[in-house]
């Protein structure tokens, strides 16, 4: 089987150990555990433990993509694209990406270098979901961005009224 193949056989798994564990269970040998082979085939298909981190962590932030609403084509004002997402992010299933996304930044903070570059690319991600989806610029879809991520983080506190 090509090494492409195994990898993308394996990111799944290692994405589901991951959104359970969080972060701190994200050590080579429970995720080895957790995908059915070993850490040093997992460093053979990733490179590194953060190559391999990063690929999790960007197949989980393409799965939540994919849990968004779809777009017409339409774009819409930002009141609409907020209730929209809002809307979704009440979905208890989303809590452990909220969870995740936490820690990711929470670790971007603490271990730059890391986490930092792989933080950036998914928070661009999402940013050109909204602005795709936005009636307004740029800056129009960062507002929103931090909005929902504040949003998120107040329901992690529980605090989902607000």
């Amino acid at each position: 089987m090509p090494a492409d193949t195994h990898r993308a056989q394996l990111l799944p798994r290692l994405a589901e150990h991951m959104l359970r564990h969080g972060l701190p269970g994200a050590s080579l040998r429970p995720l080895a555990k957790a995908a059915g082979t070993s850490d040093r085939m997992l460093i053979y298909h990733f490179g590194t433990k953060a190559g391999l981190t990063a690929a999790v962590l960007e197949h989980i932030a393409a799965g939540l993509e994919a849990r968004l609403p779809r777009s017409d084509g339409r774009r819409l004002p930002f009141e609409a694209v907020f209730d929209e997402l809002s809307e979704a992010f009440r979905d208890p299933a989303l809590a452990p990406y909220h969870a995740l996304w936490v820690e990711l930044v929470a670790a971007a903070i603490r271990d730059p270098e890391t986490y930092r570059p792989i933080a950036g690319r998914i928070a661009d991600r999402f940013h050109a979901w909204i602005a795709a989806r936005l009636d307004g610029g740029p800056g129009e879809a960062f507002r929103l961005l931090a909005l929902l991520d504040g949003y998120a983080l107040l329901r992690l506190a529980g605090r989902p009224e607000t």
